[in-house]
């Protein structure tokens, strides 16, 4: 079947049901799945004393899901097309649901981290078809207002996961964090199998049959899943100093690029690499990239410099970010409707602008006397930019793409968004760690007995003990001692700075980029326009 006639039947395809019904029913498919994420994050000490397992042993409860999730999610579009969509997207539901039950009754550590490979395996479709059923569904000026709120749950869900997940852990038990997702699974499965439904041009395409390709699923399911586990790992094992993580490299290095090169030369691929050729595409996947390092390297840096720094609570860091939430719940909407005025390419270029100003704002106000209202208008700071471009680069992606691979373009950008999240995670930790370290040594430098400063600081701290109690040599210890801890403090700060400097430049170079884009037609078409 010609595209000509594909493209023909979707403009006179239309749903039978509300879009706007079809469209909240999805995104609260994906928003669960995306909760999912981050919501066990906080919960991981209970589990560890709950199943008799160590904290490094309970790490592996994250990463086993993001394993899973990362491998099924490139190849969606393929299993859309070879089962159906709506078949498809059902199915992931139900696996998800199932599976969050056997989390939650899981009696020991290797079957909750075997129940989460299947929960992981059962999200990874969810996410990628909710968009494309969007991008089907809704004609081409309403799609951008379709995508904000697709949008909202993939922005909101890992925002509000760990506040939700320490709350209902400190208060129930770590078990209801799974537990909360079976309701929502069956009445998302019923609502699904009533008002969705798959396109004529996707019948056609399920009926013409598909070779399975055995190869590309080896190499995909190895090389992600390498690359996952040495990006969760790395850090924690000490990178290259380690003989695990350097095999990981090397495995993963040598499968993906197998992937490329096999499944650019395959008939019936499992990931259609092909679509890089289109510039936009290849540029939109890129810019998602680097939003999912940017959205989670500020969400894991504000919550973590709150807490370790400033003695925040969960509960309290979980509210100085909340406003920031706030912001994007009201903002997306109305960058939605702004699709259909200005092209894509322009809001991209003014979010990555004011992500690239509000990291550098960044670096000017994070220091150990930041307030708790600073810090809440310090994160809505951060996220502002970030509502500026989910959308647009969403809708960027498709321009230029045939209606059919809508499935593929879904899984791709999505996939691209997660292991964004996962490298910005890690980027973020591996850097605090050894700026800190790099930092520490420079500071130590001035700790010496010829530095009239340092030696003033540790006499009147010295006097300060002395005179609550202690004795000379015990009161000269303890002066060192809180010089030191003042010292540690004050590196960790400027490594936060550092962090945020990179991040900054990552979104000055995104800026830069987003002017190469092509036009999308005003309205959130995914026709080229110049």
């Amino acid at each position: 079947m010609s595209s000509a006639t594909l493209t023909f039947d979707q403009d006179i395809w239309q749903p039978k049901y509300n879009p706007w019904l079809i469209a909240v029913v999805v995104a609260l498919g994906a928003f669960m799945e995306v909760l999912d994420t981050s919501i066990a994050n906080v919960a991981l000490p209970y589990m560890a004393g709950s199943l008799a397992a160590s904290n490094d042993q309970s790490t592996w409860v994250l990463t086993s899901y993001l394993v899973s999730n990362a491998i099924v999610l490139p190849m969606s579009g393929w299993l859309a097309v070879r089962f159906g969509r709506k078949r498809f997207f059902t199915g992931c539901l139900a696996i998800f649901t199932v599976s969050s039950l056997l989390c939650g009754l899981a009696p020991n550590l290797g079957l909750l981290l075997l129940f989460r490979v299947l929960q992981g395996a059962g999200g990874g479709g969810l996410q990628p078809m909710a968009q494309a059923i969007l991008a089907d569904t809704f004609p081409p000026h309403q799609r951008g207002l379709a995508f904000a709120l697709y949008g909202i749950t993939a922005v909101m869900a890992p925002t509000i996961g760990p506040t939700l997940g320490g709350w209902i852990t400190f208060n129930y038990s770590w078990r209801w964090i799974f537990y909360i997702n079976i309701p929502v699974g069956i009445l998302t499965w019923l609502l699904v199998r009533r008002f969705v439904e798959d396109p004529p041009y996707l019948k056609r395409l399920r009926g013409a049959g598909i070779k399975l390709d055995y190869i590309g699923i080896a190499f995909l399911t190895i090389g992600i899943g390498a690359l996952q586990v040495l990006l969760d790992k790395g850090q924690e094992d000490d990178w290259f100093g380690s003989n695990f993580i350097t095999t990981l490299v090397i495995v993963a290095a040598v499968c993906l690029i197998s992937l490329v090169i096999w499944e650019w030369f395959n008939k019936a691929p499992i990931i259609d690499v092909r679509l890089f050729k289109h510039f936009n595409f290849a540029s939109a996947n890129l810019m998602m990239f680097m939003l999912g390092v940017s959205l989670f390297s500020s969400l894991v840096l504000m919550p973590q410099f709150l807490q370790t720094l400033l003695g925040y609570t969960s509960q309290l860091a979980g509210l100085a970010l909340s406003a920031g939430g706030l912001v994007l719940l009201v903002e997306m909407p109305i960058i939605g409707q702004l699709t259909g005025k200005i092209h894509a390419r322009r809001l991209i270029a003014f979010g990555w602008l004011a992500l690239s100003i509000a990291m550098f704002y960044s670096t000017r106000r994070i220091d150990l006397q930041l307030s708790f209202s600073a810090a809440a208008w310090l994160r809505i700071a951060q996220v502002f930019g970030l509502g500026f471009l989910f959308v647009p680069i969403t809708l960027a992606a498709y321009v230029g793409i045939p209606p059919e691979k809508n499935n593929a373009v879904a899984g791709i950008v999505n996939f691209m968004r997660n292991m964004g999240s996962s490298v910005g995670t890690s980027l973020v930790t591996t850097l605090i760690a050894r700026r800190s370290q790099f930092h520490q040594l420079r500071l130590v430098e001035q700790t010496r007995i010829d530095n009239p400063t340092f030696v003033n600081a540790a006499q009147g701290l010295t006097q300060h003990f002395a005179n609550a109690g202690l004795g000379r040599h015990e009161a000269l210890a303890t002066a060192y001692a809180s010089i030191y801890r003042s010292l540690q403090a004050q590196a960790a700060t400027l490594a936060y700075v550092d962090t945020f400097m990179v991040l900054c430049m990552c979104a000055a170079i995104m800026f830069c980029v987003s002017f190469f884009l092509k036009k999308n037609a005003l309205g959130g078409g995914a026709t080229i326009a110049e």
